[in-house]
């Protein structure tokens, strides 16, 4: 039998809410927000193979991803579940609404985009995706483990990421679980798709939360904002959000600005916190 392409804990009772981590994290990304959820939704938190201490399965990574969660969401009668997507998690939960629309209910979209090449250059080329993903590819492939470990310790890929050291530590502890071939490939993998096209096909209804503080060398919040409404603008009635509280890890840096707009999302009658 062939090995899942993720683990899965599940918590909680209620509607159905599947939640993904991103690159090299954790399901426990999701811990405060399972807290949060679990009296009133029954919470499927991932962790993606080669992640994080979880065994690698082959590539394509985030295809096995999607399609296997189609399978997992078919095999238990999950109805119509809420699917929570945190980065690279974000993207695969769009891919599943676009392929498989009738399957998810409502979506998040935590800090991802439908082209994570064109967050820098929104303008990217065909081309100019190939150039950067060969470009990663061949960084990612001079690695052996001992470099792979100096280069997440340096913290040069999150160090941005959130704010408190404590969390960076815990991003740390995950990347040097993490397989390096499958980071690698994962990455490869997000920068080379583009979703944007694809969007139209999703019928749920979606919420998107941007942050850009992370992303400050090269962008401000009035870029950060356009930016997502371009990318988004093909799937209908999206609603986004910009946290300017925020690093890449929303939940941790602001866990109130996220779950009040969540609340409100849900439908659980909470004003959203607006800053």
């Amino acid at each position: 039998m062939a090995q899942s392409p993720f683990q899965v804990k599940v918590t909680g009772h209620g509607q159905p809410m599947i939640l993904i981590p991103g690159v090299s994290s954790s399901g426990e990304t999701w811990d405060t927000t399972v807290a949060r959820y679990r009296d009133r939704f029954e919470c499927h938190v991932l962790t993606v193979a080669g992640f994080a201490g979880v065994p690698r399965v082959p590539v394509p990574i985030l295809d096995r991803v999607r399609d296997g969660l189609a399978d997992y969401i078919r095999a238990n009668h999950l109805e119509k579940p809420i699917v929570v997507g945190h980065s690279l998690g974000g993207f695969i939960a769009l891919d599943l609404a676009a392929r498989y629309p009738g399957l998810p209910g409502k979506l998040v979209i935590v800090d991802a985009y439908p082209s994570f090449a064109a967050i820098a250059d929104p303008g990217i080329t065909p081309a100019k995706v190939k150039e950067m993903v060969d470009g990663m590819r061949q960084y990612y492939g001079t690695q052996d483990q001992d470099m792979y470990e100096r280069f997440v310790k340096s913290g040069i890929a999150t160090r941005t990421m959130v704010t408190k050291e404590s969390d960076f530590e815990r991003l740390v502890a995950w990347g040097l679980a993490t397989d390096r071939t499958a980071m690698s490939d994962a990455m490869c993998e997000l920068f080379s798709r583009d979703l944007r096209n694809d969007l139209a096909a999703i019928r749920s209804p979606a919420l998107i939360l941007g942050a850009w503080l992370s992303y400050k060398a090269y962008t401000d919040r009035p870029r950060t904002e356009a930016n997502l409404r371009r990318q988004y603008a093909g799937l209908a009635g999206a609603e986004i959000q910009v946290t300017d509280t925020a690093h890449h890890f929303i939940m941790w840096d602001d866990p109130d600005w996220m779950f009040a707009h969540l609340d409100r999302f849900f439908g659980l009658g909470k004003p959203a916190v607006t800053r």
